[in-house]
């Protein structure tokens, strides 16, 4: 067995074995499809003749694996550090970007399921979410977008020695990038000054490349543009988070 398949089978544990984070990893983004689908449900955009949930449902769908991303690494890696089993791994011919790997190989697995589940339950008669035949393209913006977030959990992990301090930094990122990049809210309906802050956010271009892929609506420019950030993005938090990273909590 190679050393990333050992670290990919202990971060899959690591990240299953509580039934309960794993329910509420799928089912927490369902509560908020179930909410804002039965508020706009039959409810239509003029401009794209799309219903309100082919919007609604994408950017749900990004906060969903934006969280779970970020949420899913910066758990594991404080846990492990403080239980002292990244002092054990570190004694072994494990190198950190095997470590990094291994969590980005768990986090695109639970990332494809909350997908596949998401989007079959949005597409049901009761929210009735319409899948454009472009679909395919959300794969490398999920793709993209896990990566991303995974760099954001490698900080919220390398700087946290509590679960409650991860919690606490966490929420505090995850939670108002979530509005601000329009996932909750349309960024028509912001201030054009907050418009302009929503730029800064990574999760406003996985929504952005979500929404072409699944919704059918925007340009092919913007598409790509996201994907081009989205790797920019992806390229600095991972860097910030290993230049951060710690073997222990004596280091």
């Amino acid at each position: 067995m190679t050393v990333f398949t050992a670290l990919t089978r202990a971060s899959y544990k690591a990240n299953t074995r509580d039934a309960v984070t794993i329910f509420f990893t799928f089912a927490f983004p369902l509560v908020f499809l179930v909410i804002f689908g039965l508020i706009f449900k039959g409810q239509e955009v003029v401009e794209t003749g799309n219903g309100y949930i082919d919007f609604i449902a994408p950017g749900v769908l990004a906060w969903g694996l934006a969280n779970a991303a970020a949420f899913g690494v910066a758990f594991t890696l404080m846990q492990w550090r403080r239980d002292d089993l990244l002092r054990l791994i570190r004694l072994t011919p494990a190198r950190i970007s095997e470590v990094v790997l291994a969590r980005l190989a768990v986090a695109v697995c639970i990332g494809v399921a909350q997908c596949l589940l998401f989007i079959g339950v949005a597409t049901i008669p009761l929210f009735g979410m319409n899948v454009a035949p472009r679909w395919p393209l959300a794969l490398p913006v999920m793709l993209l977008g896990i990566a991303t977030f995974l760099g954001v959990g490698l900080i919220i992990g390398a700087i946290s020695k509590t679960p409650e301090a991860v919690s606490a930094i966490g929420n505090c990122v995850v939670i108002p990038m979530a509005f601000l990049s329009g996932a909750f809210i349309p960024v028509e309906l912001m201030p054009d000054w907050l418009r302009s802050v929503s730029y800064a956010m990574p999760l406003r271009y996985i929504l952005d490349g979500l929404v072409y892929a699944l919704a059918g609506a925007g340009e092919v420019g913007d598409y790509w543009r996201a994907c081009l950030v989205l790797v920019g993005f992806a390229t600095v938090f991972t860097a910030i988070g290993l230049r951060l990273f710690t073997w222990s909590n004596d280091e």
